[in-house]
């Protein structure tokens, strides 16, 4: 079993990271922490393979976390789960070595899907002693498998989306943006998602008094 330790502040999001860690095979959850210097130490009384970071964290960043596990050589992978989108932020996480990224909101499949390319890159060196160049490539290839695009979108339509987005003056729900474009609600809703999924956009959630909450759409301007 892999174990794996979840660092977050946010109660509902740990019991939903919980969950979805329960759904997968092979995994267990070893324990968690709320704060980066509880982090800390129970990463090295736990030693868990694997972490679920939270980027906001109270006392010490996540980013801070990170750089400490590192500095003490302690000998544990990470995923970053977070709100943040800038790509300064982005570039220092993988600079520290995190093996994967997710930003919030997602969903299940992405989530399990970052674990099962854990999985395999995991086992690829732990059964092999010496790597040949075809064995690094692999592995290559398992990390950047998530980048492709999930079956049954186009990239083509997808680059029509995001233009439509990018032409809007302000935050459009999935159904302004299909009208916009004369395409189908659920076609635009599904690309729209996973462009949020994989931070490509932004997703603003705003809850009404009754119903569902309505989901807008933009891209932030730099």
């Amino acid at each position: 079993m892999i174990k794996v330790m979840i660092i977050e502040d946010d109660p509902m999001v740990l019991e939903v990271n919980s969950s979805f860690l329960n759904k997968i095979t092979m995994f267990e959850l070893c324990g968690f922490a709320a704060s980066g210097k509880e982090a800390i130490k129970k990463i090295k009384e736990l030693e868990p393979d694997l972490v679920l970071l939270d980027m906001y964290l109270p006392e010490i960043s996540g980013i801070e976390v990170l750089k400490q596990m590192r500095e003490q050589g302690l000998p544990t992978d990470v995923i970053m789960i977070t709100a943040a989108r800038d790509s300064k932020s982005i570039q220092e996480v993988f600079r520290l070595g995190a093996v994967d990224y997710m930003v919030k909101p997602f969903h299940f499949k992405r989530f399990k899907s970052a674990l099962d390319s854990y999985q395999k890159m995991r086992t690829k060196l732990k059964d092999s002693g010496t790597l040949q160049q075809e064995d690094i490539d692999e592995i290559k290839k398992m990390k950047e498998s998530d980048e492709h695009l999930p079956k049954g979108l186009s990239e083509k339509t997808l680059q029509q989306i995001l233009t439509g987005l990018m032409k809007q003056t302000k935050p459009v729900t999935s159904e302004n943006l299909a009208t916009y474009l004369g395409m189908a609600r659920v076609t635009v809703r599904r690309y729209l998602d996973y462009l949020g999924q994989t931070g490509k956009i932004q997703v603003d959630i705003q809850y009404g008094n009754v119903g569902r909450p309505s989901h807008f759409y933009f891209i932030e301007k730099k």
